[in-house]
C-alpha cells in the first residue's frame, strides 16, 4: 500500500482530514523480519494522522503462549514492561494500533483497551468523508 501510495495511486483526498493520534505496537514477526516502518508509513497516509511507534518488544502472548495457565503469569509481565503502560497512559482519544491478533488480545486482556488493525484504522478514514 506504502509503495503504491508512493507511486501516487492512492489519493490522499479520498481519506479523511480529521486528526487522530495512533500509537502503533508491531507484531513480533514483522519485528523480526521486516520493519514497523511500513506499517507507520501506511497509517501516516491520512494527511492529519499523526502516528509513533511504541518501543515495545513481544507483547507476551506469543500466539497461545499466554493464554496457557503455565505461562500466563510470565506473559502479563512482559506485557507490563513497555506495552501496556503506554497504552494505559495513552490520552483516551489515541488510537492503539496492532496488526497481531494475539497482540490485540494481549493489549485488551492487560489494559482493557482496544487495539485496533491498522487494515480497520485506514477502512474507518477511507469511509468518514
Amino acid at each position: 500500500m506504502v509503495n503504491e501510495f508512493n507511486h501516487q495511486r492512492i489519493d490522499r483526498t479520498k481519506f479523511t482530514d480529521k486528526k487522530k493520534d495512533i500509537k502503533i505496537h508491531g507484531h513480533c514477526y514483522q519485528k523480526a523480519l521486516s520493519s514497523q516502518e511500513y506499517l507507520q508509513a501506511m497509517l501516516s497516509i491520512p494527511k492529519n494522522y499523526h502516528t509513533s511507534l511504541i518501543p515495545s518488544g513481544c507483547c507476551g502472548m506469543a500466539g497461545s503462549f499466554g493464554y496457557e495457565k503455565e505461562h500466563y503469569d510470565v506473559s502479563q509481565q512482559i506485557g507490563e514492561l513497555i506495552l501496556f503502560p503506554a497504552v494505559k497512559t495513552a490520552p483516551l482519544h489515541t488510537i492503539i494500533a496492532a496488526s497481531g491478533t494475539s497482540c490485540r488480545h494481549q493489549i485488551k486482556d492487560g489494559t482493557g483497551k482496544r487495539a485496533y488493525h491498522p487494515v480497520e484504522i485506514l477502512w474507518e478514514a477511507l469511509n468518514a468523508n
